[in-house]
């Protein structure tokens, strides 16, 4: 007989039934082989005698084997293994091994060649990120009111449903709003279709524009999780200049008299990674140019809300007249990263098709969600909240910048930027970036290190360096094991 009193183990103290327990050890003694078709299993009397438990409860558990398929009774004689189970090969363990490492049994495709590098922010204490707001200054107790309200209500029961892929159609009505009140894009609820964030924005906009060896042209220093979308989509990226004006649209007017493109990705508010502003001429001169060549342009709007020293430009959206322009911004951004709103505009008939396309992967966001969103933009809630943050942050962007240029003198090259929640450092070229993050690691200092913004044209030594989110004390700290690591 097999040692069962080693090989049965009981959580008494747990919240499954003991019965329950014993039935789903014998199931995986049964798969795994230790156990084969026609196997005698002990008696009831025995089997409860050796693991220390009540009879009865060895009966239930039996049944409960016979009922599921895994054994039967055979008068007189006693329970036994399902006599037409397939034979199971005994799979040969190690105590000492990781049986939670599942190895790979099956083939499938794996376009990534390295793990996803989205760092958990959650187990970090202190971090100069890639330019995240600070969910402290959230107001996520007036957002969760407003989500505890509609729950208790008879037709917030509705918003529990399946609902349209589109999103919620108070947010969309309430997001057309404000657009049109910051922005002067004035666009209906039938234009605006509610993402998890920018990133599904990008995704969807990049499956229904881009088929394999479509070319799309991005900036030479770009987004990198916009370049990787892309070519995940099978398009090839074209690579524009960025300079001091933004993307030099003159070279992509030169790059299409012989090239044909299917969109230009582009985020001309602040740029990603270096922060830069596309001038107007060169807005207009890209509008003209996709209305001649009939490309698409997405248009990148990921923290528009944000701009301390003068009026921001007005987004290409805004002022495009012939419907070339797809626009996707982020609330995310804005207001929490971990609360994924965010939303795309276009032509109708775009966003229908996106609304199917969504379908495929995520069905609906979070309606309830969504809905407490809407009530907080129609109180005002979210309209203070960017106007405390507009000011904290910009108290926060002179301080960094301020002890970056005291401190860190002959070591970083950077410009005051106009807006956004993050400062472009070009590092000495004899500071190695990938070394330095190490060092500040340990000292409890997440930074990014420089590899995460090169791509194939881009190689320069720098990095984004998020000041939005530390508070006066953590900035200090911070910078200061900053210095202390370089040093």
């Amino acid at each position: 007989m097999l040692p069962y009193k080693s090989l049965i183990k009981l959580d008494r103290g747990g919240s499954v039934s003991l019965y329950v327990q014993v039935c789903n050890q014998f199931i995986s003694l049964i798969t795994n082989g230790t156990l084969q078709p026609s196997d005698s299993l002990p008696s009831s009397r025995i089997l409860a005698d050796l693991i220390g438990i009540n009879r009865n409860t060895v009966k239930l558990a039996y049944e409960e084997l016979i009922s599921q398929g895994w054994a039967e009774s055979v008068e007189r004689k006693g329970i036994f293994v399902l006599s037409n189970l397939p034979t199971s090969s005994k799979i040969i363990t190690s105590e000492h091994s990781e049986n939670n490492d599942l190895s790979e049994a099956f083939y499938w495709n794996n376009p990534f060649k390295t793990p996803s590098s989205g760092k958990d922010f959650q187990k970090i204490d202190l971090a100069i990120d890639g330019g995240f707001p600070d969910v402290r200054l959230a107001p996520v107790d007036q957002l969760m009111r407003e989500y505890r309200s509609l729950s208790r209500k008879f037709y917030g029961k509705n918003f529990l449903k399946y609902g349209s892929s589109k999103g919620s159609e108070h947010l969309r009505d309430s997001i057309c709003h404000y657009l049109s009140n910051t922005r002067g894009l004035n666009v209906s609820k039938e234009n605006l279709i509610i993402t998890k964030g920018s990133q599904m924005g990008i995704y969807l906009a990049g499956k229904l524009l881009i088929g394999p060896s479509d070319i799309i042209a991005v900036g030479s220093s770009n987004y990198p999780f916009a370049d990787q979308t892309f070519q995940y989509l099978g398009g090839k990226l074209l690579r524009i200049p960025i300079d001091e004006q933004g993307m030099d649209i003159d070279h992509l007017e030169t790059v299409l008299n012989h090239t044909a493109i299917k969109a230009v990705y582009i985020i001309p508010h602040h740029h990603f990674p270096t922060t830069v502003t596309t001038s107007m001429e060169r807005r207009m001169k890209l509008l003209h140019l996709a209305k001649k060549y009939r490309f698409a342009i997405i248009e990148d709007d990921y923290d528009f809300d944000f701009h301390y020293d003068n009026k921001p430009y007005v987004p290409l959206a805004s002022i495009d007249h012939h419907h070339n322009v797809i626009y996707i911004g982020s609330i995310s951004k804005t207001f929490a990263p971990a609360l994924r709103i965010g939303f795309m505009v276009g032509p109708s008939a775009f966003i229908d098709a996106a609304s199917s396309t969504r379908e495929f992967i995520d069905k609906q966001g979070d309606t309830l969600l969504e809905n407490a969103f809407a009530m907080m933009f129609d109180s005002g809630e979210m309209e203070r909240h960017f106007r405390k943050s507009l000011k904290i942050y910009k108290q926060r962007r002179n301080l960094f910048c301020e002890i970056l240029a005291s401190d860190f003198k002959e070591l970083i090259d950077f410009k005051i930027p106009e807006g956004g929640l993050a400062v472009w450092a070009d590092f000495n070229k004899k500071i190695n970036l990938t070394e330095v993050a190490g060092k500040t690691l340990k000292k409890g200092l997440y930074i990014e290190y420089g590899d995460l913004y090169k791509n194939e044209v881009f190689a320069s030594n720098g990095m984004r360096m998020g000041f939005a989110s530390l508070n006066e004390k953590e900035m200090r700290l911070a910078l200061s094991i900053l210095k202390e690591a370089i040093d």
